[in-house]
């Protein structure tokens, strides 16, 4: 049996390859779920995706599960707590970023607007696929997402994040070329 192709970043950690085998590129459609991975892709600005993923249950725990109802009633006392949570990343900007994109995630609701149908809206509800070779850290998409989700309020969602965002749920396909993954998902259609 030869060996398992995967794309190069996946390759030398355990937990990132499980991470890309079984997630990254995989199409997430559920709200909450797609609202708690941005959060996470925000938190990871300016560090590398393992540190948020070795601390993913950490950020479980102290953002309640990712609850957008409860993360948005967080206040000072709050903010407090977890800046000397050590399960999680404690940068004061990316953590009342969370809780103020809880609350605009729960104003979408209460205006009608379903965040899983609003991302979705972006690919007409089909992943894009990209070309297996070049891995962009932006495109114009994500550049108009970006937009559309900062005139709802949100903030840490720039378009470079956006895109990062995007992959890691499905709504663009950016496996290698080479990768079982990409293989996977031809086989599906």
């Amino acid at each position: 049996m030869g060996e398992v192709m995967r794309c190069r970043w996946a390759n030398g950690d355990a937990l990132m390859q499980q991470y890309h085998d079984q997630e990254w590129g995989v199409p997430l459609r559920d709200s909450r779920a797609l609202w708690e991975m941005l959060m996470l892709e925000g938190f990871q600005a300016g560090l590398s995706w393992i540190t948020i993923l070795r601390r993913r249950e950490g950020f479980r725990a102290a953002f309640r599960d990712f609850d957008p109802v409860a993360v948005a009633a967080f206040g000072p006392a709050d903010v407090d707590r977890l800046m000397g949570d050590a399960g999680i990343i404690r940068a004061r900007a990316k953590i009342e970023a969370t809780i103020g994109n809880a609350r605009a995630y729960l104003a979408m609701q209460a205006a009608g607007d379903d965040f899983g149908e609003f991302a979705w809206g972006f690919v007409d509800g089909v992943p894009l696929v990209g070309d297996g070779v070049a891995l962009p850290a932006k495109t114009p998409l994500s550049e108009a997402m970006s937009v559309a989700l900062k005139k709802r309020g949100f903030k840490f969602v720039g378009p470079v994040i956006v895109y990062a965002w995007m992959q890691a749920v499905g709504l663009v396909d950016d496996h290698a070329e080479d990768c079982f993954c990409r293989q996977r998902a031809k086989e599906q259609k």
